[in-house]
């Protein structure tokens, strides 16, 4: 279940095959990459003296040192702790401490922060930066036998912002990442050691987790050296790589889609693009079709399912003759090959096609629970479902629709934010009285944070100091774009911010 034995396989049956691409240079063959990840399993283990199940985190940008980093630790037996680099200094320090981390392998871009974090985080002993003296020692040890893991065995913590402001760590299980694969190879794309996943979005999330499956496959994973979207090295990277696929949030598929280097290139080596992580209207896919042809497949899922409960095929995409087309392209499809999907009412009971409730999943591919958060775990994971909070229906063919995301969830640049963790910061200035964060939609940025605030009287706080208690406490991109004063905030009988009202004053502003 290890999926270090997918590199291991590949380094016996195609060791001159490219496994890891720096940009359009080859930066190790799967038998080297092999080789890396059996010394750096030793390396780690006897330089930290970790046990098996040990927690390492990688808090780092793209980069080939990533991926080797992480096979590595799981080729060791001990669990990854993938760590969004961009996040604040402090969400990084909260993680570590939770997850019981004492290891961290980082870069130099992040190195200052995560070192300044020995000494806080009571569990973090060393802090490795990738590439240094103390890497290329750990990488130059002597191979090490694979620790065998099994099915249930933890793999990966995927933390998750929640409404606590506090994330939590989806405990996401070897067969977890295996089912997820497979479920891939069902429902999305086959692969095989012909073909390329390129990682323009964060390894720490989507693009780490469908990686897996072209792992599996033995395709080569390429690492623009942007570490993110420009659009004439995606281009480049494109014509250099056959077979590429890449994941991407709607966000990124509508920027490339008006990309002048990518609408005058040639796509003839681009085979699939995932896209998922919030809506994408109507008329941007269908602009993104027209450029990108039928090779846009989108998924929904969540990090305590990895992106695998429902899904819409290149085929669905393609399917524009039909007359139910807008309706089917507006859904995020059919339910996946490894799981079941319910719309349920408050008491669970299943709905009949076309009422609204609330989408529950069962399968191999559900998280074993939140790490060390047992009442998260028995809300979430009951009677052997996941409650999503997402609410939506079924059509009459079995197509899901969504019709509200779960706990007010804003998602901008692809990136997840939640309005909690946002309020709980700007409550602490003295001069905030009440304050009810939404999201805005932005043609840019799919959507923007706007914080409304009721200020206490006689005493109303500027921007700029609210700008800088949020960067002082939380992650840049979740920094309100806009901060509106008003005199209260609309409530209901029970006295429940009522944020739908916010959000249709914002709604009928950009109408």
């Amino acid at each position: 279940m290890n999926p270090a034995n997918w590199v291991a396989r590949h380094g016996r049956r195609i060791p001159d095959a490219p496994a890891i691409a720096d940009g359009e240079k080859i930066h190790a063959t799967w038998s080297q990459f092999a080789a890396r990840i059996a010394n750096i399993a030793n390396g780690l283990t006897n330089e930290f003296d970790l046990q098996v199940g040990d927690r390492v985190a990688i808090v780092m940008s793209n980069r080939p040192e990533y991926l080797e980093a992480q096979f590595g630790v799981w080729h060791a037996g001990l669990v990854v702790v993938p760590v969004n680099a961009r996040l604040h200094r402090e969400e990084i320090s909260y993680i570590l401490e939770h997850s019981g981390c004492s290891v961290v392998v980082t870069d130099e871009v992040h190195r200052n922060d995560v070192e300044s974090l020995l000494g806080v985080v009571k569990t973090l002993k060393s802090v490795v930066v990738a590439p240094s003296q103390l890497w290329n020692r750990i990488h130059s040890a002597a191979p090490m036998t694979m620790v065998d893991r099994l099915p249930h065995d933890p793999a990966w913590l995927f933390y998750t912002s929640g409404t606590t402001g506090r994330p939590k760590g989806a405990t996401l299980t070897f067969r977890n990442l295996l089912m997820m694969s497979l479920s891939y190879f069902a429902d999305i794309d086959e692969l095989t050691h012909h073909d390329a996943v390129l990682h323009a979005a964060p390894l720490s999330h989507g693009s780490g987790l469908y990686g897996l499956p072209h792992v599996a496959r033995g395709a080569v994973s390429v690492l623009p050296h942007s570490g993110g979207v420009d659009g004439e090295e995606i281009a480049s990277l494109i014509r250099r790589w056959a077979g590429i696929s890449f994941f991407a949030a709607p966000t990124m598929v509508k920027r490339l889609a008006n990309e002048p280097a990518i609408t005058g290139s040639d796509l003839s080596n681009l085979k699939t693009i995932i896209y998922g992580g919030a809506p994408m209207y109507l008329a941007d896919l269908e602009e993104a079709l027209k450029v990108f042809g039928p090779r846009l497949a989108q998924i929904y899922g969540q990090g305590e399912t990895p992106m695998t409960i429902t899904g819409l095929s290149k085929a669905e995409h393609d399917g524009q003759s039909d007359s139910r087309w807008h309706e089917r392209i507006q859904s995020v499809g059919l339910p996946r090959t490894d799981v079941e999907v319910r719309v349920v009412d408050e008491e669970d009971n299943e709905l009949p096609v076309g009422e609204i409730g609330e989408v529950i999943v069962r399968g191999d591919v559900v998280m074993a629970g939140y790490w060390n958060q047992p009442e998260a775990t028995a809300e979430t994971l009951r009677n052997g479902w996941l409650h999503t909070g997402d609410m939506g229906s079924f059509d009459e063919e079995g197509f899901l629709t969504l019709k509200d995301r779960s706990k007010d969830l804003i998602i901008s640049g692809g990136m997840n934010i939640y309005p909690r963790e946002v309020e709980e910061v700007l409550l602490q200035h003295p001069s905030v009285q009440a304050v009810a964060v939404v999201g805005k939609q932005d043609s840019e940025w799919g959507e923007a944070v706007i914080a409304f605030i009721v200020a206490v009287s006689n005493s109303v706080p500027t921007s700029e100091e609210l700008d800088q208690m949020c960067l002082d406490r939380i992650a840049r991109y979740k920094r309100p774009k806009e901060y509106r004063f008003i005199s209260s905030l609309p409530t209901n009988n029970y006295g429940k911010v009522v944020k739908r009202e916010l959000r249709e004053i914002l709604a009928a502003e950009s109408n």
